[in-house]
């Protein structure tokens, strides 16, 4: 029996080590991550800050803006809807469709594949709470999904670069940078 014990261990052990032999450590990933975003970024026009006046350039060309100073979003702006009369309030339900890609797969070649509920209206709607953190049903999109809402309308459509941390928080682990493209809207009801 003793004998077993120690077979089963030794057994184990081996197991267990030649899994933590093809896993990354988070440093490494988290590295991956940056590499990738870069890469991606070194294709675009990129400015490092929000304009003073936060009246951003807009269409297909526009720069990707950083918006935040460790480089976890950044966004360029196709259209930004009505910033005088249609921004969005505290607490209030903005729904949103999105496409993605992952950055990683782009950076490295492989097979990319879009994902999201912006080509099927038969797809589940999504909808956050706007600044409201608290409730599930906001913080599990992440930060990054509600930031253009601070300097644009409710009627936006832009692309953000979300990096993991900022990103849906079921998704944080797989350190994932991903290319959205996202418009937010009111509901209709």
């Amino acid at each position: 029996m003793k004998l077993f014990r120690i077979t089963l261990a030794l057994i184990s052990l081996v197991l267990l080590t030649a899994s933590c032999d093809d896993s990354k450590s988070y440093a490494e990933l988290l590295s991956d991550e940056r590499k990738a975003t870069n890469a991606y970024l070194a294709t675009q026009k990129v400015i490092n800050e929000i304009p003073a006046d936060t009246v951003f350039e807009e269409g297909e060309n526009a720069p990707f803006y950083r918006i935040d100073e460790e480089g976890n979003v950044y966004m360029q702006v196709i259209s930004s809807g009505d910033r005088k009369n249609n921004r969005a309030k505290d607490d209030e339900e903005i729904y949103f469709r999105w496409m993605r890609i992952s950055l990683l797969a782009w950076a490295t070649g492989s097979e990319i594949y879009a994902e999201g509920n912006a080509e099927d209206m038969g797809y589940n709607s999504y909808f956050f709470r706007y600044n409201n953190f608290t409730l599930a049903s906001s913080s599990q999109y992440g930060s990054g999904i509600q930031v253009p809402l601070d300097y644009l309308g409710v009627d936006c459509t832009v692309r953000l670069i979300i990096k993991s941390q900022y990103g849906f928080s079921s998704e944080i682990s797989n350190v994932v940078p991903y290319l959205y493209t996202v418009r937010y809207f009111r509901s209709k009801i």
